[in-house]
């Protein structure tokens, strides 16, 4: 079997922030909205922190066995509260599902409105040189995600489900593979903060398992 293809490099932590920070304010985010009858609040965070060899590097989360989305891949974040804009509800839930606090904000992806009748604001955000630990009760397990993951062959890749749709998958890890909401919010996160693109991810379409 022939050996697997070295991943592209990206630069240090240190470097690479003011590259993501730039790509995101000549971004043109679609949100901000007000919500439809029917769909509720929510936000996330895609979380750039820095390894022990300063290389740049996200989490991703598997959902405890239990409640909504249960044993489902996701980024931290969970529904704004009473009173609570998206910002804070999303740097809350970092803090509350992994540990992970005093962070800068870098801005702000699209909206992405979900078949289970969520509105997602998804935060990125920059974390620094601290260690992730899980919520026992909401989180099953965390996972780095090396940034140069994103810049993978074959991420994204597509597969056709029983319907005829084409259904977006990010393989991110030996046993990480996600799919829309969560992976549509990462692959937008991919092509705008890392590789400076104009992407729109609003027609991905999610797999009916997610609804639940």
């Amino acid at each position: 079997m022939a050996p697997s293809s070295p991943l592209p490099s990206l630069p240090p932590f240190d470097e690479l922030r003011p590259r993501i920070v730039a790509n995101l304010a000549a971004f043109p985010r679609q949100g901000a909205l007000p919500l439809a009858d029917g769909l509720r609040h929510a936000a996330v965070t895609v979380c750039v922190l820095e390894d022990e060899e300063g290389r740049p590097y996200t989490i991703v989360i598997r959902r405890a066995a239990h409640g909504r989305n249960a044993g489902q891949w996701a980024l931290p974040g969970g529904r704004l509260d009473e009173g609570e804009d998206a910002l804070a509800a999303a740097l809350r839930e970092l803090d509350e599902e992994a540990s992970v606090r005093g962070v800068e904000v870098a801005g702000l992806l699209d909206d992405f409105v979900t078949d289970s009748g969520f509105v997602i604001t998804p935060v990125v955000a920059f974390g620094g040189r601290q260690r992730p630990r899980r919520d026992p009760y909401e989180v099953a397990s965390i996972h780095r995600v090396p940034l140069e993951r994103f810049l993978a062959p074959g991420v994204p890749r597509w597969r056709i489900d029983e319907e005829g749709r084409s259904l977006l998958q990010m393989p991110l890890g030996p046993s990480i593979v996600i799919h829309a909401p969560t992976g549509a919010i990462l692959w937008q996160f991919a092509e705008v903060a890392l590789k400076g693109r104009d992407l729109r991810v609003a027609g991905v379409a999610q797999p009916h398992w997610t609804r639940r």
